[in-house]
């Protein structure tokens, strides 16, 4: 096993380096983070024509969780579809919903606008139940259908099971709108898209301090120093330190990926499916195939952020449970990232008034609500559009650090422990 490295990082695009800030520059906006919130506000900005736009990223694009993760493309966040109805009422629910949904179809359209070589595959998602009841998955489907306009399609037992070879699941829904991608690779084409528009991207920037004076803001590296009039803060779980209202909203929680050796024929025996999977538990089980026939698969969801040789071995675990005939498979990479979760469970977007604003918490959902929320903070900035305040009732509540991991981990352990009896109890 590769321990030194990710199957993305193995596999990135060659790029020439973006060059570290050196001495002092000014930036109309500056955008701190080079994943995917700050790389499509970054882009979406030049795309309306702003000049003077900086990105810093403390380490290379794509280093934190956009680029470690499992590359899923569908719509909807982390808070499901019913507590968001329930929450803010159909239309308003609804349209945020359509926000991922639209932002789908804006990362298909840029990576043909831009030629972005990301081992796109466009054959939708399978949710599959882990469990006998199909009551979850249809009361879903109809959900999605009556309030939000989506439609699901239904596979039946017999149906599933042609696709993935494995008696661990029943039936299952498949989102037809969604896809899968190399995650990294995508990263580093929305950055070359974003720098051949004319924003000036430092890598290995990591940002000092930040403090306001007078009408802007005063932005230090270990080699430079900035003024900027507007700033983005988008780190994710991966935090900034600089903003301590902005970074004690959002817990860093990790999740755990490993990718197989190339599986050859073996991969029929498993997968007879160019959709990605991920099932109906809680701490659900995720995977798609790759283009060289490996198996990349994820899950679980901890405060821990383990070594390889440990994300191994549980997810090793997971991977029999469902696919046995893979038994004495190689793995040739493993790693885990941090995604970045609020309270609320849903992303916070927004600003202070004041020149400052914010990008975060989109808890493992991250490639639609990154995109859209670019889009709507550069709509913001180049255009004063007021769309970001829909996001206005999640805002930067408290995590309560570190009480606040006790109950993350105490959440699962629970979710974990309900899902377990679950399946017992069907037997």
């Amino acid at each position: 096993m590769n321990a030194s490295t990710s199957y993305y990082r193995a596999t990135a695009t060659p790029y020439a380096a973006f060059a570290p800030l050196q001495g002092r520059a000014h930036a109309r906006v500056a955008v701190i983070g080079g994943g995917f919130a700050g790389l499509n506000t970054a882009l979406g900005l030049a795309e309306r024509g702003v000049r003077e736009v900086l990105l810093l990223e403390r380490e290379q694009v794509g280093f934190g969780a956009s680029g470690r993760n499992g590359g899923f493309v569908f719509a909807g966040y982390s808070l499901g579809e019913q507590s968001l109805l329930d929450q803010l009422g159909e239309p308003r629910a609804a349209a945020l919903f359509g926000l991922t949904t639209a932002a789908v179809g804006r990362i298909r359209r840029r990576i043909a606008e831009y030629q972005i070589s990301c081992d796109v595959v466009d054959e939708g998602v399978i949710w599959a139940n882990w469990f006998r009841d199909p009551a979850v998955l249809r009361e879903r489907q109809q959900l999605l259908t009556r309030h939000y306009g989506v439609h699901w399609q239904w596979l039946a037992e017999e149906e599933l099971r042609h696709r993935i070879r494995s008696e661990r699941y029943h039936d299952g829904l498949f989102e037809r709108d969604a896809l899968h991608l190399h995650p990294l690779n995508y990263a580093i084409g929305l950055a070359t898209a974003a720098a051949a528009r004319g924003v000036r991207i430092h890598e290995n920037s990591g940002v000092l301090s930040l403090a306001r004076e007078g009408l802007q803001w005063r932005l230090r590296t270990a080699q430079g120093e900035l003024l900027a009039d507007q700033v983005v803060l988008a780190c994710g779980g991966y935090l900034a330190g600089l903003q301590k209202v902005i970074d004690r909203a959002i817990l860093p929680i990790a999740t755990y990926v490993m990718v197989t050796e190339p599986l050859g024929d073996r991969l029929d025996d498993c997968l007879r499916t160019r959709a990605a999977i991920y099932d109906s538990r809680f701490a659900f089980d995720y995977y798609r195939a790759l283009p060289d026939t490996r198996l990349l698969w994820g899950g679980r969801i901890s405060v821990l952020n383990r070594s390889p040789a440990a994300v191994q071995r549980l997810l090793t675990r997971d991977l029999l449970r469902v696919f046995p005939q893979l038994a004495g498979v190689r793995v040739d990479y493993a790693w885990s990232g941090l995604m970045s979760y609020a309270r609320h469970q849903m992303p916070q977007v927004g600003g202070d008034g004041n020149g400052l604003w914010w990008a975060q918490g989109f808890g493992g959902h991250g490639l639609a609500p990154t995109c859209d929320a670019g889009e709507l903070l550069a709509a913001a900035l180049a255009e004063g559009d007021d769309g970001w305040k829909q996001f206005a009732d999640y805002g930067l509540d408290n995590t309560w650090r570190p009480f606040g991991y006790l109950a993350a981990q105490a959440s699962y352990w629970w979710q974990q422990g309900r899902d377990c009896l679950k399946t017992r109890l069907e037997g």
